[in-house]
């Protein structure tokens, strides 16, 4: 009687094997998006507390934002962390929407898992952090609806 496998036993356990290591790699294949929308909502929490720590300094939201971005060029003690922030966002592979006005503001941000209804997750003034199907805009409202 020999001692060993076949060739045959040994093709079966390398097929069992590869059917495995398959189907791991097929649950595993949105864990890196969801990591990186996880980032993306964890970014725009920091924004929200800069915010409030802007319109202390200032008495306004408006310096949070400039043009349509994260406000990298107000020159407040803050401008830096934003910028930092902003960097973040698109390294992680989201797309910023800022409008800022005296007394509110509308933040978000495009998130990197697709075919979700909510492409988007969006921070405002009034205390909203939230999915959303649509991005902030210049004539937009808070993410719940109130007017900027």
């Amino acid at each position: 009687m020999k001692k060993g496998f076949t060739l045959i036993e040994l093709l079966v356990v390398i097929a069992i094997i590869s059917i495995l290591a398959s189907i791991v790699m097929v649950t595993m294949s949105g864990a890196k998006d969801k990591a990186r929308d996880a980032r993306i909502q964890g970014d725009l929490s920091q924004v929200r507390t800069l915010a409030e720590l802007i319109n202390d300094d200032e008495g306004s939201y408006a310096l949070t934002c400039t043009s349509t971005s994260l406000g990298t060029n107000t020159g407040t003690n803050y401008s830096n962390q934003l910028g930092i922030i902003q960097a973040d966002i698109v390294a992680q592979g989201g797309e910023v929407a800022c409008y800022a006005g005296k007394d509110s503001y509308c933040i978000s941000a495009k998130l990197v898992t697709t075919g979700l209804a909510e492409d988007y997750y969006c921070i405002d003034s009034y205390g909203v952090a939230s999915a959303t199907d649509s991005a902030c805009t210049a004539t937009s409202t808070g993410c719940n609806g109130q007017t900027i």
